[in-house]
């Protein structure tokens, strides 16, 4: 009789085996897909960050100020104008040295770690600048101890024999700061296998693995990294290469090499999800075949109970038989709500990929352009001095960066800025941004300003991007309508403000908030959006523990009303 029970239940644990690690194996390629997008993001933005100056060296050997001090004209001069190009421009340090290398003007003249008066001839962005490229360079400030990343150009005056470099340092501790900040293990190296940057601070100068004599040569002759040991990573890489071991943690891996500079990003994330959701589906699947095996058992207990006489002790039995089904039953809708949940899981997570990716090519596609803008304007504010158009434009490109950087909403949350504003002025600013497309439509915005003023402490520009999608959306909704208006009115209570958004559109089309809200959905035309301004404008509200609800107007068009607490802003 064991022998019969034996074979089923062995046959069941090698099926519970097997589906463990096909599961496994399932949810693990899930948790390599997220980290794929993650790490393209963080890629595209350390690209950005790199390219965003490269232009600028270029620029300055041009400014007729730094030929005119290469070619051995004042300093002081110069040393104030490039104090306030690296201020402008958010930069760690201008600097302009002769072909010797010693540095005649910086930015920093002014303060105690100046670059002033230092030669830098033995740094490789200087000897290749010296060689008529366009020198880069990852170091350890020789003269400060702050580590960044150099650009630098010859400078050749006209009609003079002199000759000098002009270098610029970018700080990248930010980045360094926002990889701690999201909680994720990261990894950038030089193509030396160096840590330049790392998520944890100490794995940072670190090596991947052994350095030859000839490039530990290299790094003291250029004094890449001033003291520090340059120590082994304790780390090592499985076969499978999509498995790491870090120090005693076993995470999963992934790299990309496709960087300047022959540079390598190193991205590990842990398993744990993908182990935790593997025994769940194993759980679940002897769950199941227990409760099958309960069902089969208390079947035949009714057999039982059919052909014999029922008796007193066998009726209690029967009772106690029946609780013991209810408790099971009552485990089996436990396990499918945990399964149901896994699943929506799983499908929001393949949401925030996709949106991911999104953000990532949109980041990419977009920082080049702008950075070159912003470099055109720097060199137009050179050759003219500031004007109020300049003015304008570069407030123009700064906002369209800022825009940018709301795409990463996706993955970086809470550290924007709170501030204390006036909603209406939030209004003013979103409706002033949409002149173009009201007009493009030929529509009218009647917005019915507070008499009051409406006081909330909040990010001022994130707000501002919900009511301009909410609007956009407006005046897309009311395109080709008999009707075109829009009307935006507000107030307030002792706790929140509000806003409402009413149109003479063509209405939610029997869609709810909740349908409305997911990425990718839209009641545009293919071609006419992507279906990301309510999904972004329904994320800002919920980050500032607000509520937004949609509905049809009674008389056809559709109404949106966003409410957004005070947060002891003061009235």
């Amino acid at each position: 009789m064991r022998a019969i029970y034996l074979i089923p239940l062995a046959a069941i644990l090698a099926l519970a085996a097997g589906l463990h690690m096909a599961s496994f194996a399932y949810f693990k390629s899930q948790e390599i897909a997220k980290a794929a997008a993650r790490l393209t993001l963080y890629r595209s933005t350390l690209e950005t960050e790199l390219r965003h100056f490269a232009h600028l060296p270029f620029l300055l050997s041009l400014d007729p100020v730094v030929a005119n001090a290469t070619a051995g004209g004042p300093p002081a001069v110069l040393d104030a104008r490039l104090a306030r190009i690296a201020q402008s421009a958010g930069l760690d340090a201008i600097y302009l040295m002769d072909d010797t290398g010693l540095t005649i003007a910086a930015s920093n003249a002014q303060s105690p770690g100046s670059f002033k008066g230092q030669t830098y001839g033995y740094r490789p962005y200087f000897q290749a600048a010296q060689q008529g490229e366009l020198g880069e360079f990852y170091g350890i400030g020789a003269t400060t101890g702050i580590p960044g990343y150099f650009y630098a150009l010859a400078v050749q005056p006209p009609q003079s024999e002199d000759r000098g470099v002009v270098a610029i340092k970018i700080d990248l501790s930010r980045l360094q700061d926002d990889w701690q900040a999201s909680g994720e293990r990261i990894i950038l190296a030089n193509a030396d296998g160096v840590t330049l940057l790392a998520s944890d601070p100490a794995w940072r100068y670190r090596t991947l693995g052994p350095l030859t004599d000839a490039q530990r040569d290299r790094i003291v002759t250029s004094r890449q990294f001033g003291g520090e040991a340059l120590d082994p990573l304790d780390w090592t890489v499985d076969a499978d290469n999509q498995t790491a071991r870090v120090g005693d943690a076993q995470l999963l891996y992934l790299s990309t090499a496709d960087l300047p500079n022959n540079w390598s990003l190193h991205f590990f994330v842990p398993g744990d999800p993908a182990t935790t959701r593997a025994w769940l589906t194993t759980g679940t699947f002897l769950a199941l075949v227990l409760l099958s095996f309960s069902a089969l058992q208390v079947n035949r207990l009714r057999r039982v109970r059919t052909a014999l006489v029922a008796s007193e002790r066998e009726e209690a039995a029967l009772r106690l038989a029946n609780e013991r089904l209810a408790v099971e039953i009552d485990e089996r809708r436990t396990a499918e709500a945990r399964l149901q949940k896994t699943q929506s899981e799983l499908e929001q997570a393949g949401r925030l990929a996709a949106l991911g990716q999104l953000a990532s090519s949109v980041t990419h596609e977009l920082g080049q352009p702008i950075a070159a803008m912003r470099n055109q304007l720097a060199a137009s504010e050179m050759r003219e001095g500031p004007t109020t158009l300049n003015h304008k434009m570069q407030s123009l490109v700064a906002r369209m960066e800022n825009i940018t950087r709301q795409l990463k909403f996706f993955s970086r949350k809470g550290r924007d800025s709170f501030e204390d504003f006036d909603l209406r002025d939030a209004v003013r600013d979103a409706i002033g941004l949409l002149e173009a497309s009201v007009q493009a439509r030929d529509a009218r915005i009647d917005v019915q300003m507070a008499r009051g003023a409406l006081m909330l402490n909040a990010n001022k520009l994130r707000i501002e991007q919900v009511i301009t999608n909410i609007v956009r959306n407006a005046l897309d909704a009311v395109e080709g309508a008999a009707d075109r208006q829009v009307t935006l009115t507000m107030g307030g209570s002792d706790d929140a403000v509000w806003f409402v958004v009413t149109d003479t559109g063509h209405g939610l089309g029997h869609r709810s908030l909740e349908d409305l809200r997911e990425p990718f959905a839209t009641t545009r035309e293919s071609g006419q959006g992507m279906g990301l301004g309510l999904t972004i404008s329904a994320g800002i509200v919920s980050d500032h523990n607000g509520s937004i609800a949609a509905h049809d107007a009674p008389g056809g068009g559709a109404v949106f009303e966003v409410s957004l607490p005070r947060n002891g802003a003061v009235v």
